[in-house]
C-alpha cells in the first residue's frame, strides 16, 4: 500500500478500512434522500437511487486515488434541494436543462480548479459571508424539509402559517425530528441512516407505510436520466446568474468542508496546498460526470470527518467508503417503501447544521451584519439561493461604499455584485 503512503502517514489498512466503513454508515443516507428529493422533479426515482450510488462511488474513489485524502464525495444536500424547488419546481425549468445548468457550472469549476481563481475568490469574498452562505442555504433548505412534511404550509392571509398537527403523516414528521435529533445529540454511528429506518418502521407499525416484499434487487437501470442534459437552454443570459450560484456555491461548500475535516486531519495547512487543490479538482470532475448520470452538483462531505476521528488519513480511506456504496446499489426495494417524512427530518437537520455557521459570523460590521441578514432571509423566501446570494452581495458593497470604507472592496467583489444586477435585471 505504498501508493497511498500509509506509514508517512501513521496508518494501516485495518484503521482505513474501519474508517471507510465509518464515513459510508453516517452517510449511507444521501441515497435514499437525493433520491426522494430529486425525483420531485419527475425523474425516476429508480435511477436516482443508481445514479446517486454511482457517481458517489465514482467520485469518493476518484479522490482517494487523485487526491489521497481521506474525504467522501456525493450529491451535495442544499443544491440538490435547490435544483429541485428553486429550478425546476419554482422557475419551471425543465429538469433537462437544470442538469445543463449544472454541467456548465462544473466544467468552470473544472477548469478554474486548475488555476488560481479559487484563491483568488476565496481572498476576496469576507471569510463572514461565505458562514452566512452556508448558513443561508441552511435555512433554506430546512424549510423545504418543514413544507414537505406538512409543518409549515401556505396562508393566504400571512404568507406562511401552521401545518395540520392532527394529520398521521404530519405526526409522523415530528416523529421523524425527535429521533433525528436524539440520535445525533447521542453522537450515534450513523445517526441519520437510523433514523430514517427507526422512522419508517414506526411508519409501518401504524399503518402509514408498507414492508418491503423484498430487501434487494438488482439495480436500475439509469437509461432514464443518464445523457438527458441539456446544454444548449442552459447558455442563456437569464440563467447565467443561476450557473454562478452553482459554481460559488459548490466552491465554498467544498472549502468550507475541506477545512473542517482537514483541521481534525492536519491536513491542507494554507488555500494553496496541493492535496486540497487536488481534491478540489477531483469535486469538479464529479460534478461533471454527475450531469451525465443524471443528478446535481457533486461535493465534499462533512461525514468524511467520521472516518478522520476513526483514524482515515489517506485516499484509502476514500476508496474503502466509495466501494462500500456499491451496495445500496441493491436497496432500492428497501429504499422504495421509506415514507418521505422519515427522509424531510434529516434535511432539517442537516439545514441546523449549516445554519449554526451564524455563530462565527461578525454582527459588530454593518455591512457584515446587513449581507449576512439578507443572504439567510432571502434564501427561503424567495426560494432561491441565487436571490439571496445578490441581495447579500449588493447590501455589503452598498454599505461598505456608503461608509467610504473602500479598502474592503475588491474586483471579486465588484464582478460578484454586478452579476447579481443581472439577476435582477433578467428577472
Amino acid at each position: 500500500m505504498g501508493f497511498f503512503k500509509l506509514k508517512q502517514n501513521g496508518t494501516d489498512v485495518k484503521t482505513e478500512f474501519t474508517a471507510g466503513f465509518t464515513t459510508f454508515l453516517t452517510m449511507m443516507y444521501i441515497v435514499p434522500v437525493n433520491a426522494i428529493i430529486m425525483s420531485k422533479t419527475g425523474m425516476d426515482f429508480g435511477a436516482l437511487i443508481t445514479a446517486t450510488a454511482l457517481i458517489t462511488i465514482f467520485a469518493t474513489v476518484l479522490n482517494g486515488l487523485w487526491a489521497n485524502t481521506p474525504i467522501a464525495m456525493s450529491v451535495g444536500m442544499g443544491l440538490n434541494a435547490y435544483f429541485t424547488f428553486g429550478l425546476v419546481l419554482g422557475m419551471k425549468i425543465p429538469w433537462q436543462t437544470a442538469l445543463g445548468i449544472v454541467f456548465v457550472s462544473g466544467i468552470l469549476f473544472l477548469v478554474l480548479s486548475f488555476t488560481k481563481f479559487r484563491v483568488w475568490v476565496m481572498k476576496s469574498v469576507p471569510v463572514d459571508l461565505r458562514r452566512a452562505i452556508s448558513a443561508g442555504i441552511g435555512a433554506f433548505i430546512a424549510f423545504i424539509g418543514l413544507k414537505e412534511m406538512g409543518m409549515v404550509v401556505a396562508n393566504p392571509a400571512v404568507l406562511v402559517g401552521l401545518g395540520d398537527f392532527s394529520d398521521p403523516k404530519v405526526l409522523l414528521g415530528v416523529v421523524g425530528l425527535v429521533v433525528t435529533f436524539a440520535l445525533f445529540s447521542w453522537r450515534v454511528k450513523g445517526a441519520f441512516i437510523l433514523s430514517i429506518f427507526v422512522t419508517s418502521g414506526v411508519a409501518i407499525a401504524f399503518g402509514l407505510a408498507s414492508l418491503p416484499k423484498e430487501f434487494i434487487s438488482m439495480p436500475a437501470s439509469i437509461a432514464p436520466i443518464a445523457m438527458q442534459l441539456d446544454i444548449g437552454s442552459a447558455l442563456t443570459l437569464s440563467l447565467l446568474p443561476v450557473i454562478i450560484t452553482f459554481l460559488i456555491t459548490d466552491m465554498f461548500d467544498s472549502i468550507g468542508t475541506l477545512t473542517g475535516v482537514g483541521l481534525r486531519a492536519g491536513m491542507f495547512k494554507d488555500d494553496e496546498s496541493k492535496e486540497l487543490q487536488k481534491t478540489l479538482e477531483a469535486d469538479a470532475a464529479a460534478t461533471v460526470a454527475g450531469t451525465l448520470l443524471g443528478v446535481s452538483t457533486t461535493t465534499s462531505f462533512i461525514e468524511s470527518a467520521s472516518g478522520v476521528e476513526e483514524g482515515g488519513r489517506t485516499g484509502l480511506t476514500a476508496v474503502f467508503t466509495g466501494l462500500f456504496f456499491l451496495l445500496t446499489m441493491f436497496m432500492m426495494p428497501l429504499f422504495k417503501e421509506i415514507p418521505a417524512n422519515a427522509i424531510y427530518p434529516i434535511l432539517v437537520m442537516v439545514g441546523i447544521l449549516m445554519f449554526t455557521e451564524l455563530g462565527n459570523i461578525n454582527f459588530k460590521d454593518t455591512a457584515v451584519a446587513t449581507g449576512s441578514f439578507f443572504m439567510v432571509i432571502m434564501m427561503p423566501l424567495t426560494y432561491s439561493i441565487t436571490n439571496g446570494l445578490a441581495f447579500g452581495f449588493l447590501s455589503y458593497l452598498l454599505i461598505k461604499l456608503l461608509k467610504r470604507e473602500t479598502e474592503d472592496i475588491n474586483t471579486g467583489l465588484i464582478a460578484l455584485a454586478a452579476i447579481s444586477m443581472v439577476a435582477f435585471l433578467v428577472h
